[in-house]
């Protein structure tokens, strides 16, 4: 006769249900303070309900990312505060260079064994990022997947959707040889070059130890939030004085504003016409970073490209200006065959 069979739980594969909860009923609580009159339903349905209204003709703009290895950085400093704002304001930055003001937002986050602390550090950092963005965070999925994931190791994903009236849509079609470039700086990284910028500063720092040529410690440094350009670039799109404009992320200014300019023209960039911050002289010294790498990796200073008719520079910089927004002339649109980005 058989013995009987030991009960196993759903505990005892890894996930540990009431820990979800826990984790659950603090995600409600943070997005329901985004939550706008257009949300028509709370953090639990099956699907998120949300009333478009405003709009004459209408285009939905939407997109996916993530924040790439800084999450490691985060996950070594036990830092985890930020990362979720980091999400929500490259997201924003994506839709917003197209012309979209965001309506909301969706979250992923998975873990291997769900630590409800962790996991309300992240979302506090979305449902912030969503606030000053005037969007909500309408829903999302919190997966537990023992055995995926490292012991402290999570993944987090955002999913955002914004609209714009589709004559109000920023394209970039309309740009012409000499439009001049007017760069945003950047806080840092913001999400790109992590991989690098990792292997070259653990190469003989732990995270916590301080950079010498920076004075702050390594996450300190790498963790500084991604901004957002949210509010400057619907200034300028509300007073028609923007063209296009380039969200600086993987690729650097070399791969990102060639997506926004017509065939057959490309762009000239004075490189001492802003100053590259400190971090990214340690990157290139300390790694021996070739230049033409160096400049594909990362933002080097300047977040946002913003492509501006000559005729409307000066209208556009006492625009920035009023805004308080620092901003600098980088470079000029001209006719390109070849090579689409020429730096001098």
């Amino acid at each position: 006769m058989s013995k009987p069979k030991k009960s196993v739980r759903y505990a005892d594969a890894g996930v540990n249900i009431d820990e979800a909860d826990r984790a659950v009923s603090a995600i409600k609580k943070l997005a329901r303070a985004t939550f706008t009159p257009r949300v028509l339903t709370g953090i639990g349905s099956f699907g998120a309900m949300y009333a478009l209204e405003g709009y004459k003709k209408p285009v939905l703009i939407s997109s996916a990312d993530g924040v790439g290895t800084k999450l490691k950085v985060a996950q070594m400093a036990g830092r985890h505060e930020t990362i979720g704002e980091d999400l929500v304001n490259h997201c924003v930055n994506d839709i917003a260079v197209q012309g979209a003001r965001p309506l909301y937002f969706l979250d992923y986050f998975a873990v291997g064994a769900l630590d409800a602390a962790v996991c309300a550090s992240v979302v506090k950092g979305l449902a912030r990022g969503c606030k000053r963005n005037g969007c909500a965070l309408i829903g999302g999925e919190t997966a537990e997947m023992p055995g995926f994931y490292q012991p402290g190791e999570y993944d987090v994903a955002g999913f955002i959707v914004g609209a714009a009236e589709r004559s109000q849509l920023l394209t970039g079609d309309g740009s012409q040889v000499g439009d001049v470039l007017v760069g945003l700086p950047s806080t840092g990284l913001h999400t790109n070059g992590y991989s690098l910028a990792r292997r070259i500063f653990f190469a003989d720092l732990k995270v916590d130890s301080v950079v010498p040529e920076l004075g702050i410690t390594v996450a300190d440094e790498l963790l500084k939030v991604h901004r957002s350009y949210l509010k400057t670039l619907l200034a300028l799109q509300a007073e028609g004085l923007v063209r296009g404009a380039a969200h600086i992320t993987g690729g650097g200014m070399t791969d990102n504003i060639p997506r926004v300019l017509p065939k057959g023209l490309g762009v000239e960039i004075e490189k001492t016409s802003w100053p590259v911050l400190p971090v990214f002289e340690a990157l290139r010294e300390r790694g021996n970073i070739p230049e033409d790498d160096w400049r594909r990796t990362f933002n080097l200073g300047i977040g946002m490209v913003l492509v501006i008719p000559a005729k409307k520079l000066a209208a556009a910089q006492a625009s920035l200006k009023k805004l308080r927004e620092k901003h600098y002339v980088i470079g000029r649109v001209l006719a390109a065959k070849g090579e689409r980005v020429r730096y001098v």
